[in-house]
């Protein structure tokens, strides 16, 4: 796999910044809320907005925030702390004990597949050695979907994977991974299947084919 984009940090930042409400509004579509793209704008400019309940509003905030951490602090290092700390801010006034590992069990929508627990001794040393891929772009995908299949945390484990992996191409310039809204049946299908089979590279190429956004300078 080679990096569709090469671009400077502040480069990929200004095509983060210039698209964020609609990653925001993919994002929020990809957990199920039915938002328009106008309601996310609207939420996104601290406007007053009706049709929503209040978590899905606090949902996309969160999610505002989030992008907000990783575009902002640059010095911030790509380890578990960092994937804790987003899901803290993604979680915040929506998912109880936001931040750490859940100790309880988790059933997933589409699938009789059932997660096991995390412990955090393991998560730590699957992730240090999944850090260890050498091409950025693939090096986030892969930890975008171990993360979404490790279910490490009681909810918003998509999220959470998406905006750390986005950390990850952000700081090396390959560009933005996004799941268009119109292409979302399909992602779900293929995670799904990725989510029984363990087996990823059918959907780490279909994401690589579909859902990075970029610039060509």
């Amino acid at each position: 796999m080679e990096n569709k984009y090469h671009l400077t940090r502040e480069q990929n930042i200004f095509v983060a910044k210039r698209n964020i409400v609609d990653y925001i509004y993919s994002s929020a579509n990809l957990e199920g809320i039915s938002v328009t793209y106008p309601q996310t704008q609207a939420i996104y400019e601290g406007g007053e907005i009706e049709g929503l309940t209040t978590d899905e509003v606090v949902t996309i905030n969160n999610l505002k925030h989030a992008w907000q951490f990783i575009l902002e602090t640059e010095d911030v290092p790509t380890n578990f702390n960092t994937l804790r700390e987003i899901h803290k801010i993604v979680g915040a006034n929506l998912i109880i004990n936001c931040g750490n590992l859940r100790t309880t069990p988790v059933k997933m929508g589409g699938t009789d597949w059932i997660p096991g627990f995390p412990i955090e001794s393991q998560i730590k040393e699957e992730l240090e050695e999944l850090l260890k891929i050498e091409n950025e772009t693939e090096r986030a995908i892969t930890i975008m979907l171990w993360a979404m299949r490790r279910q490490m945390f009681l909810d918003g484990n998509k999220r959470t994977a998406m905006l750390f992996a986005n950390k990850i191409m952000i700081d090396n310039g390959c560009g933005i991974i996004q799941i268009p809204v119109r292409k979302q049946g399909v992602f779900f299908e293929k995670l799904v299947k990725f989510y029984e089979t363990n087996e990823m590279e059918d959907l780490k190429n279909w994401i690589y084919d579909n859902a990075i956004d970029g610039m060509v300078l």
